[in-house]
Parts: C-alpha cells; sequence; structure tokens
C-alpha cells in the first residue's frame, strides 16, 4: 500500500484475504455504570443523506445543500465535497466563502482548496483581506496554496508581508501547501524564511519551517544563517523541520550545527531529523556522531543513524560495521549495519556474507530475517541464498516479502553478473506464478523498470495476464495495480483505469455509526504499553465503523506494527504482517477538516477510495498527509508509547472503552 509520505515509500497495504466482517452481527460498545457519552451527530437524518452522497460521490446530490437554509447543512454539504474533489462543484462553492456562518465559510475554503481548481485562486486571493479572523484567513491561504498555479503563485503574498504578523500564520501555512506540490520563487522562499523569525508568531514560524522543509529541489544554502538561528526555537516543531531543511544546505559548514544538535538536543525528532540531513559530503567529521548515536536509548535516532551509514559510508574496511554490529542488541539496527558490513565489503565480503547467513539460520523473528535478506542484497554472490529463503515453505508470509525486495534491489546493483540476468527473469517468472501478492506486486514493478531491460528476455505478457486474472478485487487491489501496469507496459498501451469503483462498493453502515458515541475511545494494548485513541465518528463515519465492527471481531488481536518510520508514523493492522494485507472490502477516503499533529490515527491506502484495515499513528505533526490520508482517531492517552513502538512489536488487543 502506498504509505503517507514517503513515497511516501510507502503504505503498502493490500493483499491477503481476511472475512468480510460487515455481514457478522456487531455487539455494542462496552459501556461502564458511570459514564454516558452523547450520541453523534448523525441521528440527524439529512447528515446521513449528505453522508452517503459523499461516500458515493455523488456531487449532484449535495449541491442543493450549499444553497440549505441551515447553516450546519451547508457545512456539512461542503465539507463532504472535499472529500469528493470534484471541480464541477467549485462554482457552487465560491459564494460560501461570504456566508453569514463562519463554520461554513471555513467549509467552503476547506472543499476548494481539495479541489485544487486554478480557477478558485482568484477569488480566494480577493476574499483574504477581507477575512473576519486570523483562522478564516489561514483557511483562505491555505486553500489558495492549492489551488495556485506558477503564475498566480504570487497571490500568496499580494495582500500581505511577512513584517504583517496577522497575515503570517496564513501566508506560512499558504507558502507550504503551495511548496508540497512543487509550487515556489525566489519570492516564496525568501518570505518563508522571514517567517522563520522569533517575532512571529508559533503557528507562522511552523508553516514556514514546515515550507522550507518539503518543498522539492530547493537550494537553502543562501539561508543558512537564518535556518542556523531556527534551530534554537524553543518550540520542537519547528526546531525539527528547520533542521530537515538544513539539509537542503549545499554546504559542508553546517557540520557542526548538526553535530550540536545529535548529542544535545533534547527532543528525539530533532535528532532523527539532524542525522537526515548529514550527507555524504560531510561524512569525515560527522561519522563519530553518527557512530556515537547507534547506541542512543531511543531507538528511532539509532535506527537512523544505521541508515545514514548505509547511504554514506565509504572508504572503510567492513569489517569494522559487522563487530560493530555484533556488540548491538537492537535487531534492526545490526542488520542495518550488517548492510553496510557487506556493502563497503573489501577482502574480507565473503566472511561478512557467511557471517549474515549464519544469523540469518539463528534468528527466529521473521521480521529480523527479512532485515537480514536486506542486508545480503547488498552483495550479488548472495543471490541463490536469498532466492532459496524468499521461496522457502513454510515460513512466514513477511519473509519472503522482504526476500522478494532483497533479490529486486540485489540485481539493481551495478556489480551485478550479466551472466546472472537470465537467471533473474526466470526468478520473476517464479514468483508471479507463485500466487503470494506481496512477491507478485514486487516482481511485476521490477518487470516494468526499464532501466532493468527485462522487457528483451520476458516480452509476453501472457504468464502476467494469468497472475492477474488469479487476483481477487477488492482484496488484492494493490497487487492488481501492479501487474496491470506492467501489462500496460510490456504490451506499449496506455494505463489501464484502476477499478477503484468497485475496490470501494462498501457503503457506510449507518446502523453501526448511531451506536457508536461522540466521544467514544478505544484501548489499544501493545507490547510497549496501552495507547488510547479518541475515535472521530463525526468526521469519518465509515471509516469509524468499519474500524469497530473490526474491533468486535476481534480482527487486530495479536497483529503487529509492521512499519516503523523513524519521525513519521507506527503502522500495524495488517493481516500478512507485511504491509500488504487487507480485508475483503475497501473504504472510501474521508477527508474531514482534520490535520496531521502528533498522534493523529490515519488509514493507510492504495491510492483514494482504497482504504481498509491498516492504520498508522504520527510521531510528530505532518502536515503533507493532510487531506491525502482518512484521519479516524487521535491519541489521547499513552503518546509517550508511540515512539517506542518498534517493527514487530505486538498489538495484544483493541477493545472500546468509555
Amino acid at each position: 500500500m502506498t504509505y503517507p509520505f514517503l513515497p511516501p515509500a510507502g503504505l503498502r497495504l493490500f493483499g491477503a484475504a481476511c472475512l468480510l466482517l460487515s455481514a457478522c452481527a456487531p455487539t455494542a460498545p462496552r459501556q461502564t455504570a458511570t459514564t454516558t457519552l452523547p450520541p453523534n451527530q448523525f441521528a440527524d437524518a439529512t447528515l446521513r443523506l449528505i453522508g452517503t452522497a459523499q461516500d458515493e460521490r455523488n456531487t449532484t446530490a449535495l449541491l442543493p445543500y450549499l444553497a440549505n437554509p441551515e447553516a450546519r447543512y451547508r457545512e456539512a454539504a461542503a465539507l463532504a465535497l472535499a472529500s469528493v474533489q470534484d471541480k464541477q462543484a467549485t462554482n457552487a462553492l465560491l459564494p460560501l466563502l461570504q456566508d453569514p456562518d463562519a463554520a461554513t465559510r471555513r467549509a467552503s475554503a476547506y472543499a476548494l482548496g481539495q479541489t485544487g481548481d486554478s480557477t478558485a485562486a482568484e477569488p480566494l486571493a480577493i476574499q483574504i483581506p477581507k477575512a473576519g479572523s486570523a483562522v478564516q484567513r489561514r483557511y483562505l491561504y491555505e486553500a489558495l496554496g492549492r489551488c495556485a498555479t506558477r503564475s498566480s503563485l504570487r497571490l500568496l503574498w499580494r495582500n500581505a508581508a511577512p513584517a504583517d504578523t496577522s497575515f503570517s500564520t496564513g501566508l506560512a501555512w499558504g507558502l507550504m501547501r503551495a511548496g508540497l506540490r512543487g509550487l515556489t520563487s525566489e519570492a516564496a522562499v525568501a518570505r518563508a524564511v522571514a517567517l522563520l523569525q522569533p517575532r512571529q508568531p508559533l503557528a507562522a514560524r511552523q508553516g514556514a519551517a514546515f515550507a522550507l522543509a518539503r518543498t522539492p529541489r530547493l537550494d537553502l544554502t543562501p539561508y543558512q544563517v537564518a535556518l542556523t538561528a531556527a534551530v534554537a526555537d524553543p518550540d520542537p516543531v519547528v526546531r525539527a523541520a528547520a533542521t530537515s531543511a538544513l539539509g537542503k544546505v549545499k554546504s559542508p559548514t553546517i557540520a557542526p550545527t548538526l553535530i550540536g544538535l545529535v548529542r544535545q538536543n533534547i527532543d528525539y525528532r530533532v535528532r532523527v531529523s539532524a542525522l537526515r540531513a548529514m550527507n555524504a559530503t560531510m561524512y569525515a567529521p560527522v561519522k563519530e556522531t553518527a557512530w556515537d548515536a547507534l547506541t542512543q536509548p531511543n531507538s528511532q535516532v539509532a535506527v537512523t543513524a544505521a541508515e545514514f551509514f548505509l547511504a554514506h559510508a565509504s572508504g572503510e574496511p567492513g569489517r569494522q560495521f559487522l563487530e560493530k554490529a555484533a556488540r548491538l542488541t537492537d535487531w534492526r539496527v545490526r542488520a542495518t549495519l550488517l548492510a553496510v558490513a557487506l556493502k563497503l565489503g573489501g577482502p574480507e565480503q565473503g566472511a561478512i556474507r557467511t557471517a549474515i547467513q549464519e544469523r540469518y539460520a539463528a534468528a527466529t523473528d521473521p521480521y529480523e530475517k527479512g532485515y537480514l535478506l536486506k542486508a545480503l542484497a547488498e552483495d550479488p554472490a548472495a543471490y541463490a541464498f536469498v532466492e532459496q529463503a524468499t521461496f522457502a515453505a513454510g515460513q512466514p508470509l513477511v519473509v519472503g516479502s522482504y526476500g522478494m525486495e532483497a533479490l529486486v534491489a540485489m540485481r539493481r546493483l551495478p556489480a551485478f553478473p550479466e551472466t546472472q540476468h537470465g537467471a533473474f527473469a526466470l526468478t520473476l517468472r517464479r514468483a508471479l506464478r507463485g500466487g503470494d501478492v506481496t512477491i507478485m506486486g514486487t516482481a511485476a514493478e521490477a518487470l516494468r523498470d526499464p532501466q532493468l531491460n527485462l522487457r528483451r528476455l520476458l516480452p509476453d505478457a501472457g504468464f502476467v495476464v494469468e497472475a492477474r486474472d488469479k487476483l481477487v478485487l477488492p482484496r488484492d487491489l494493490e497487487a492488481w495495480q501492479s501487474l496491470q501496469q506492467t501489462i500496460d507496459y510490456l504490451q506499449n498501451r496506455p494505463a489501464t483505469p484502476v477499478p477503484v469503483a468497485k475496490a470501494a462498493a462498501h457503503p457506510i453502515d449507518w446502523a453501526v455509526v448511531q451506536r457508536i458515541p461522540a466521544r467514544q475511545r478505544v484501548l489499544v494494548r501493545t507490547s510497549q504499553g496501552d495507547i488510547t485513541m479518541q475515535l472521530h465518528v463525526e468526521d469519518a463515519p465509515g471509516s469509524v465503523a468499519s474500524f469497530v465492527q473490526l474491533i468486535e471481531q476481534g480482527f487486530y488481536d495479536g497483529k503487529t506494527f509492521h512499519r516503523v518510520v523513524p519521525n513519521f508514523v507506527a503502522q500495524g493492522g495488517c493481516p500478512r504482517g507485511d504491509g500488504s494485507g487487507s480485508t475483503d472490502y475497501n473504504l472510501r477516503s474521508e477527508f474531514g477538516d482534520l490535520r496531521y499533529g502528533e498522534g493523529a490515527v490515519g488509514l493507510a491506502s492504495a491510492g483514494k477510495d482504497t482504504e481498509s484495515c491498516q492504520w498508522f499513528i504520527t510521531h510528530g505533526p505532518t502536515p503533507h498527509l493532510d487531506g491525502r490520508y482518512t484521519i479516524f482517531a487521535q491519541v489521547v492517552q499513552g503518546l509517550d508509547v508511540v515512539p517506542k513502538l518498534a517493527i514487530g512489536d505486538k498489538i495484544l488487543k483493541v477493545e472500546l472503552i468509555r
């Protein structure tokens, strides 16, 4: 499933079959004798009609509600259109920017931003100086940032300068929203840097820091002094984002600043950001700091330090990293250092490879085994070992998933022998015929990679078509997407549309929704401690109803957190344990007017309207996910537990509480 962010490396989700849980009889949420929570808003039949129209992506049915005499229905319809994201609604939404009801004005601005319609840019800009509050102004600015084009980007600062703090917060977040879309300019960057100054409001500094950190392809070398000052900001969110922005300064003179942050900053997220900002050009001065960070108590910092060496270490003996790895107890850090050792290799590469293979044989944790296969991907001489491990019978699914990724990564190495190309092609054919959806999807992705030039060895798409036709939709949607893209590539034809309508054919169960109180809480017992989440049933009724039904069936009990990205997310709930598992149904995306702050809980997806059972918790604010992934809950207790979660940690039990 695609993952939030990273490409989003992102949240791989769909695959193996689960029971169709919606057919099971639900049980009522557990109640205590002392607490009664208020019902949610969907006791109102009109709001249910609006919610159904949103779920069905029925713009025509929603438009009349924008003119309803009751403000709550106008607001609800505008928010529904924010999920539909249909530009046909633009003209009907624009008048609501001047609605007498403030909530409706905000909802219309949010919905316009979600459509991304460039024709709305000028009308949004016109309303900015007329906004009656700083909150409304920020909504307008953010919507404008989402709708602006290169030619209209200047509308963001037409009405205000950074010196005018009454406009600062809105402008900062407008710049951030535009920057996420790759829209920027020297003038925009200069304004964002100015908004980092201490006299600016906190929200403005946060927005500006995210704008600089998240806008791609920036060269922030001219602003090194201002960014270095920003990493001393009293707010850890500003510090972490500004530290990420330092990674865009193309000068080794930032090394002392980054070293100080890793060694001294009290917030682990800042330390993670500093390690990620380090690069190969400053390897010599920072490597001792990264070396020490390998043993920091916070596992996210240690993992990031190991990843720094994997990305940038050079000119050192692999044996040094092998010996260091042997002294570490965190298996993920250890396995990553073993990958460094094998990558650097040298005359002892064979001995290092053997040491990793021996550790693989002794390991009992399937995730550690998977990471050790990833480590072996650094040496083509390990091909036969990794292939055998990938297709071994009776092993946990996650091992094969990691193994297939390792084989593809190995094939991409410049040192991969040409004499092995034919064998790799046969491995891909075997993978596509094997029936494991994750392995199939990874193999199909490799087959269509033009850099690997595999079409000359496997030009006939017939075996891929045969494999695709064995998949079941919507359960296997992600694998279906990968195989279909490969078929289109091999047959030199345009991309086939994804069958999302079929994938999302799971209507909201309003009977379930109506029995969930407005502030329903969920207790997630994990192997690291308890986490309490409050469900956003009024903002994401379909997602919450599905989640509650899965809880009532015990679906999540015993599952794992299969993906943890430092200073980003901890993700779990996959029935396969590798990120490709799903239920037998998918959901419609619900992009309520919510923001990804620390402890936000979202649904993973493989694209709009493909959500299912997997969910993630954010380590800190991740505004680049806003309006792209459904938020259905918020952590209200146990925030200290979330950063402790590591890959393989258990979801012991999930239950509804008061």
